[in-house]
């Protein structure tokens, strides 16, 4: 086709153009809608950027361009939206030449793509749109778009639009963002886009954050900061602590900081069944992937959940038949002279470590972790013995347990996870209080493995590791596999199967489900255990209890997949009104 310089191409004469109101044209393979209306001439796009219906299909009435699909709006001289949830829709340039109508099929672009899709990304957080956001997670990426961008800008938006501060949206986002490096391309487009969507909806409908100012001194100990800190907490005064931590962050090292809050979130007994420790950590390490000048607000949201937190020693689980709370505060008087006793000393965990722990004596239990930190076990080496205990817990689930019990063990475990990550950034004797907690927990779990499920043994199987992974992916499409989970998992590892593609495909098959906060949790936690394992024994436990969680809870609708589909298929310029 002809053109008249290097941009313009001719698509219809004017006169045609007035009779019929509407012409689809495909200049250079580009759909556009061409519309005379009041007098002018118009042309945008013909996908609806919603959903990608033909706007050629559509309405023209006033000025407005009406999609009939949902009715979307869109201005028709700019192409501007009256409905946030659709973006606004590409115009191009028109001239009328001698009774020819030509438009520049290619115009500059007036937004860089990055900033548009960071800008959609706010719109979709604001409104709580899960295919706004689908559709600016995977452009921001296709763009070439640091995940870490996305990831803080959820960060900064869910903790300045929900007044409670840190909940599970921000936890599940950081547990995404750990995860990032074990999944394959496209998979990290569904876990930015899992982590965003559940910020955005935690904060729906909330009231903001209004700050506490830090203090103007800068002159306060950091001991002092600390001792402020846990004392507000102490006695739940959100405002005070809010205050106090503020200042820490403006004057004290990261490490300081750092132990002041798990110091806080060790003071009293499983705070929140061990949520309010792992948002704490989970806090922490999102400053890992977005910068500590994310500090301020990323820990000020962390606030609440320590003064408002349920305290463990309040329960009577936790007081009656055995008063567990009492034992362990007796055994925390003795902590820095048990740490002091065993320092410089090299600890090795006795072969019935595990089995005591596990066992259904509680003094036992105490008994023997004070013995392993008087033999010189670190806070890491402690935490990470109990987090194995914790995942057992996990991997010998009972079926024939009710199925919220699945809840019960899952807390410990992902308690013990945060516990063992904790010691591994800061050398804190509060820690060990942490550790305590989990082993405690570990006890309260015991009628979960009652009767215990077997953890399969490890054989010498010859399939082909890639027929017992595409027999993993088809358990997950039935309900209830769960024990059939665990033993291809091992089955999978004990032929010879390459971790990583395990990690990928179970990363996979948890993303395109409805997975709810817990399971999320558990994938994050199986991965750190399994890295973390220091023996094939425990890695395999780790990824077995990851298995037979998500199957536990596998299948579901998978209504945000689709959403995640429609907007990849949109972005590649696919027609989603048509049949696939």
């Amino acid at each position: 086709m002809a053109t008249t310089d290097d941009s313009f191409v001719p698509v219809a004469s004017l006169a045609e153009l007035e009779a019929d109101g509407r012409k689809l044209v495909t200049p250079q393979g580009h759909a556009i809608a061409v519309f005379y209306h009041e007098g002018e001439v118009r042309a945008v796009d013909n996908r609806c950027p919603h959903m990608g219906f033909p706007l050629a299909d559509g309405t023209v009435d006033d000025g407005v361009l009406t999609c009939h699909w949902h009715h979307a709006r869109f201005e028709l001289s700019c192409g501007d939206t009256f409905d946030p949830w659709a973006d606004d829709v590409q115009t191009y340039p028109v001239e009328v030449r001698d009774g020819e109508v030509y438009v520049d099929p290619d115009p500059p672009l007036e937004t860089d793509p990055a900033d548009h899709w960071a800008d959609r990304l706010d719109t979709g957080l604001e409104e709580n749109l899960r295919l706004v956001v689908a559709k600016a997670t995977i452009g921001l990426l296709n763009e070439g778009v640091d995940p870490g961008e996305p990831l803080a800008q959820g960060v900064r938006f869910g903790t300045r639009y929900r007044e409670q501060g840190w909940s599970s949206g921000l936890t599940i986002l950081a547990a995404m963002a750990n995860v990032l490096p074990e999944l394959d391309d496209e998979d990290r487009k569904r876990a930015l886009y899992t982590g965003l969507r559940h910020v955005a909806s935690d904060c729906a409908g909330q009231a903001p954050n209004f700050d506490q100012p830090s203090f103007s001194t800068r002159e306060v100990s950091p001991d002092r900061l600390e001792s402020w800190f846990r004392e507000n907490v102490e006695v739940r005064d959100a405002d005070g602590a809010e205050r106090v931590l503020r200042t820490a962050v403006e004057t004290c090292d990261r490490e300081q900081i750092e132990t002041m809050l798990f110091a806080a979130a060790t003071d009293h007994r499983y705070l929140d069944a061990g949520h309010s420790f792992d948002f704490v950590n989970k806090a922490i390490e999102t400053l890992d992937h977005v910068g500590w000048d994310a500090a301020d607000e990323t820990l000020a949201s962390l606030v609440r959940r320590l003064t408002e937190a349920q305290r463990s020693e309040e329960l009577s689980s936790w007081r009656q038949p055995v008063d567990l709370a009492g034992m362990l505060d007796d055994a925390f008087d003795d902590l820095d002279e048990l740490a002091a006793a065993g320092e410089g000393d090299s600890w090795t965990e006795p072969e019935d470590f595990q089995e005591t722990i596990r066992s259904d004596d509680p003094e036992a239990i105490v008994d023997t972790l004070c013995d392993a930190i008087e033999n010189g076990a670190t806070p890491e080496e402690l935490a990470h013995s109990v987090a194995h205990a914790a995942a057992t817990r996990v991997a010998r689930f009972g079926t024939a347990n009710e199925f919220s019990d699945w809840n019960t063990v899952h807390h410990t475990f992902t308690y013990a996870n945060a516990v063992h990550q904790a010691t591994r950034r800061v050398d804190a004797t509060e820690l060990y209080r942490g550790v305590f907690d989990a082993a405690a927990n570990v006890y309260l779990d015991r009628f979960l493995n009652t009767p215990p499920a077997p953890i399969p043994d490890p054989g010498d199987s010859d399939r082909d590791p890639e027929t017992v992974l595409a027999d993993l992916r088809e358990t997950f499409d039935e309900e209830g596999r769960v024990n059939a989970a665990g033993e291809l998992v091992g089955e999978f590892l004990d032929c010879g199967g390459d971790p990583a593609a395990l990690k990928r495909t179970l990363g996979h098959f948890l993303l395109r489900e409805d997975a709810g906060f817990h399971t999320l949790q558990a994938l994050e936690a199986g991965f750190r255990q399994f890295d973390l394992a220091d023996d094939d024994h425990r890695a395999r436990v780790a990824m077995i209890a990851v298995a037979r969680y998500m199957a536990a809870h596998f299948p579901t609708r998978r209504e945000a997949e689709q959403t995640f589909t429609i907007a990849a298929r949109l972005l590649r310029g696919e027609a989603v009104h048509e049949a696939e």
